[in-house]
């Protein structure tokens, strides 16, 4: 074996190695993958995201929030234009009200109901998770300092 086929040689093992330390990468990662959408994403491909593990995030809406009793919830998470309904069994976080923000993570029945397993819940009156407001934004219902339009009416009410 010459020289150059050896060094070919070794380079080929290299990237073989390097592929399969990638793969196997990928493959323990895939359950931790999660994809964020608003609801007017969710809304325009709705059979691509059933059954897939994904974030939603926008506002609860006003007057959505109902209690079945134990700790299940139902609430409609809204971005103003579309609304995606949301049931959660657990402990909702203490800042969770309707018009904030709030990104729930779980996954989408094929009868469009959202199961989330986990909700949070913006922490103060400048924070939202920046999907939730980047989506907010796109959607034009966004006002600077922090509030929106929704959050703006509730607190507004006070």
């Amino acid at each position: 074996m010459t020289r150059k086929q050896r060094r070919l040689a070794l380079i080929a093992s290299g990237l073989v190695v390097v592929g399969l330390a990638v793969g196997l990468a990928s493959f323990a990662l895939r359950d931790n993958i999660v994809f964020f959408y608003s609801p007017s994403e969710l809304a325009a491909k709705p059979a691509a995201a059933a059954g897939a593990r994904l974030r939603v995030g926008g506002l609860v809406k006003q007057a959505s929030l109902q209690r079945e009793g134990g700790q299940t919830v139902r609430f409609v998470v809204t971005d103003m234009k579309n609304d995606v309904p949301v049931t959660y069994t657990g402990l909702l976080p203490d800042l969770f009200r309707e018009g904030q923000g709030v990104v729930a993570e779980g996954a989408l029945r094929p009868d469009g109901l959202f199961h989330a397993d986990s909700v949070l819940a913006k922490h103060d009156e400048r924070y939202m998770p920046r999907e939730v407001a980047d989506a907010l934004k796109k959607q034009g219902v966004w006002q600077e300092g922090g509030a929106t339009q929704g959050g703006a009416a509730a607190s507004a009410e006070k």
